[in-house]
């Protein structure tokens, strides 16, 4: 009887995840312009990660999962507007 469609109020987690990339993104836009505004050039993101010392491997890390989950949830939305799609009806005349 009770399904989770039928929970209205209840985040999915890939509805959480597709806030965190944009969150995500749209901060690094705004890094960005905010320097390029100061300073005229854009940063070099090699030097300011190498600047990090070891934690530039943690940012790695974490880069990594976010462009790793952000292509497991493209895969899984296009698997499943495929396989649920369904078959093509004929016209009633």
């Amino acid at each position: 009887m009770g399904t989770e469609d039928e929970q209205p109020d209840r985040v999915q987690m890939s509805t959480l995840m597709w806030y965190a990339i944009f969150v995500w993104f749209a901060s690094s836009l705004f890094s960005q312009s905010l320097y390029m505004a100061f300073n005229g050039v854009p940063y070099d993101a090699v030097a300011l990660l190498q600047n990090l010392g070891p934690i530039y491997y943690l940012v790695l890390v974490i880069e990594l999962f976010v462009w790793i989950s952000l292509g497991s949830l493209l895969v899984k939305k296009v698997l499943k507007k495929t396989w649920a799609s369904p078959s093509p009806q004929p016209l009633a005349a």
